[in-house]
């Protein structure tokens, strides 16, 4: 495969990056993960909004503007052969001395990854991790090379039908290893506060707005683990997978009929069909 690398398209075995990436030694990295349908990045704008916010908060200059950013997604889309495809788009602090930084980091390392898609799973089991969920090191958690909290609860479940749930310290729902978590009881959808310390998932994101635009309550909170297994019905969300049933949590059964996960995810592909390609626009829209 192709991958962009600081201004040009290389293979990726002959893609390098200084061991004096402070991305590498210190983690001052950031990425985003998003889909492409057809050509068209979607939710693309929601994406460098927050990867933007993120990078001012780790003191990264990043100029590439939204033009030059859909140039090189076409550019690789067009060097590998795709239409649909996995995007990551990476950007980490640079090459600097070893030792703590506090100055700009003004030459950072822009890395974007590519791949194929898989075919969507619209089911999935889960299960609560032992593993808590670590607190954010800022004021909020952000989309950062910080993973390790994620790898230590994703080998507690290697199957690749199964999510993993990170609860708090506190013992409140909070994520799931690589997606946001929802639930719903009496045609009420809940989902986790962000004041848990979990990430604001942009499809999280857009799945709340979806909800609101079509007069469905949903609520933010601090909630337990009896609350999710006594729900009526239990979905995860990401950007890769979209909108995914859990059909079975800690060997706890829901029932096979999920209207609202099942609806949302119609209503998700719609969106797509349509190309409503920003939160924003979807909330301005009649």
């Amino acid at each position: 495969m192709y991958i962009y690398i600081n201004g040009e398209c290389v293979l990726e075995n002959e893609a390098k990056i200084s061991p004096f990436d402070h991305g590498f030694l210190y983690g001052l990295g950031l990425f985003e993960t998003f889909r492409v349908y057809n050509g068209h990045p979607f939710l693309l704008d929601d994406h460098f909004q927050r990867l933007a916010i993120s990078l001012q908060q780790l003191n990264i200059r990043f100029d590439l503007n939204k033009k030059e950013i859909c140039e090189i997604i076409t550019q690789l889309l067009a060097l590998n052969k795709l239409k649909d495809a996995y995007i990551r788009f990476n950007v980490s602090a640079g090459n600097a001395p070893i030792g703590l930084q506090t100055e700009v980091y003004s030459s950072p390392n822009v890395i974007v990854f590519i791949k194929p898609m898989p075919s969507l799973v619209h089911k999935k089991k889960a299960v609560f991790l032992n593993t808590p969920r670590n607190t954010p090191e800022g004021a909020e958690r952000l989309k950062s090379h910080h993973y390790l909290n994620n790898i230590i609860g994703k080998r507690e479940v290697i199957s690749a039908d199964t999510e993993g749930i990170f609860l708090t310290n506190n013992g409140y729902v909070a994520e799931g290893v690589v997606s946001n978590i929802f639930w719903v009881k009496e045609n009420k959808v809940y989902t986790p506060s962000l004041q848990t310390g979990i990430l604001n998932g942009i499809t999280r994101q857009f799945v709340i707005e979806l909800l609101k635009k079509n007069a469905i309550p949903i609520t933010e909170g601090f909630y337990s683990t009896k609350d999710v297994l006594e729900a009526d019905e239990v979905f995860i969300t990401n950007s890769i997978q979209e909108v995914v049933t859990i059909t079975m949590l800690n060997n706890h059964l829901f029932s096979k009929t999920n209207p609202i996960s099942t609806w949302l995810q119609a209503l998700y592909n719609a969106c797509i069909t349509e190309q409503l390609w920003s939160i924003r626009e979807m909330s301005e829209k009649d």
